[in-house]
Formats: C-alpha cells, structure tokens, sequence
C-alpha cells in the first residue's frame, strides 16, 4: 500500500529527529565496501555526466548535491567539471562528517572514484581526486525546502535518496523534487536515485520514515520539470538493507519551463 493510501499517521520531514541520524553507522552499512546497487549507479551517471560535459563547451560550471547525507560519490560525479560543488544537509551529524571529508576523504572512498575512473572522461582527469574535492566541494547546512538560499540554479545536480527518505507524505515527497529541480538552471544534467517501495530504515538504533513510491510515482515527479529524461529501476539484486524492493535511478537535463507546482 501506497503512502498516498495509508490510513497510518503521516510523519513529516519537520517531525524528525535529525540530530539523531548516525552517520558512523550508516557510512559502515552502505560504504565501507561498494555495493553492487551502488556500482550500476556509478556507471550510468558516469556515462551520463561525462557525456554531457565532454561535449559541452562550457563556461564556469556550479553544482549542487541535495541532502548529500554521508554519501560522497555524488559529488565525485561533478567535482571535476565543476568550479563549486554545494553538499546541503539538514542532519549536523553527517554535516559533521562531511565538513571531516573536505581535506582528506577516507580511503573506503576511493573504489568509488575507480569506477568514476573507468570512463575516459573521469581517467584522464589531469588532478588528483583529492585534491579537487578539496578545491571545489562546500558542505552546507540546508533544508530541501529552502534551497534558494544558496544561490541562484546551479549547472548540474544530484540527490540520492532524499525525497522519499525523510518523509511519509506524498505531497512532500513531490515537493522536494520539485525544490531539487528549481535549483537547477534550464538544460541541467541531473541525476536522482530512489529506495523502491521503502518502508523507511535505521541507522543505527534510530528509525527513520520513507514515502512508499515506485517508478511511476518517480516519473510523475519529474515530468513537470524535465522533457528529457529516464527512469530506470536498477538490475542488481544484491540489497543493502532489508525494506524496500530496489533502486530507481533517475538522469536526464532539466528543462526550460517551470512547473505549477506548489513551493511550499
């Protein structure tokens, strides 16, 4: 049963306890090894941000990484076209742990860049990972609702896992994505990933809500703002937790009209 069709009580994004989020826990569970869900991502978005930039003549290019969590691998997809990559937040733990990354990343994060690498646009990148992430990442603190306090609509985008990872509701669930995909300029590439009929997850001893959404809701979500994308539920069977039935990956470039959609 859907969440636009559960009688439970709905528990919205501002109902949550943010400050308890354990990123310790959750980077042990999802990135102290790669996952195979997690390697199909990295190989379609390498081939769909590399793709764009390497033949794009492009001036300054700002990125922008909605609810990064404890999740670096998004920003290693822009970092290397990118001038700026933004990393918003609400949690402060995994602020924390993000701010900690900044000057030197931990070495579990390094098979994830290998897969990057693999695509000759991220291999023949001439500077280090490291150091780029370095140069161009900033971590902010930030809601997904108020993300226009960040600056104006950024070049390229990614959230993973976010607007149906924070909330019960439907209707928040849309409006997030319709946040992320305003704070994109038009002709954006983005990507988006997606738990598949999540019933929400734990990290560590605490629990945190899910909106129960599959590929058609992802679709609805997206069409208003983009004319070109695709939504692809992921092959690999291995799961990273127990609670939902897979992985949806979203990419494609923002367009150039806005959507009626309700801000808030």
């Amino acid at each position: 049963m859907s969440a636009r069709s559960s009688g439970d009580t709905q528990v919205m994004n501002a109902d949550v306890s943010w400050e308890a989020f354990d990123s310790t826990a959750y980077v042990e569970h999802n990135y102290r090894h790669l996952q195979p869900e997690d390697e199909e991502i990295l190989h379609i978005i390498r081939d769909h941000f590399g793709g764009h930039f390497r033949k794009q003549d492009v001036g300054p290019v700002s990125g922008i990484d909605v609810g990064a969590g404890a999740n670096l691998y998004p920003a290693f997809a822009l970092m290397p076209w990118c001038d700026e990559v933004t990393l918003v937040e609400r949690s402060p733990a995994n602020v924390k742990y993000l701010r900690g990354q900044l000057d030197n990343y931990r070495p579990n994060w390094d098979q994830f860049w290998r897969v990057l690498g693999e695509h000759k646009a991220y291999g023949e990148f001439p500077i280090d990972p490291r150091q780029q992430f370095r140069k161009v990442v900033k971590v902010e603190q930030g809601n997904i609702f108020d993300l226009e306090r960040f600056g104006p609509p950024r070049s390229a985008g990614t959230m993973f896992f976010v607007a149906e990872s924070m909330t019960t509701s439907y209707e928040e669930f849309t409006l997030g994505v319709a946040c992320f995909m305003r704070a994109l300029a038009p002709e954006a590439p983005f990507a988006a990933a997606f738990m598949e009929h999540s019933k929400g997850y734990y990290t560590g001893k605490n629990f945190f809500p899910a909106c129960d959404v599959g590929e058609s809701e992802v679709r609805a979500s997206l069409e208003p703002f983009a004319d070109d994308f695709e939504v692809h539920r992921l092959e690999a069977k291995d799961r990273v937790r127990d609670g939902y039935s897979g992985m949806i990956l979203s990419y494609g470039w923002r367009g150039n009209s806005d959507a009626h959609v309700p801000v808030g």
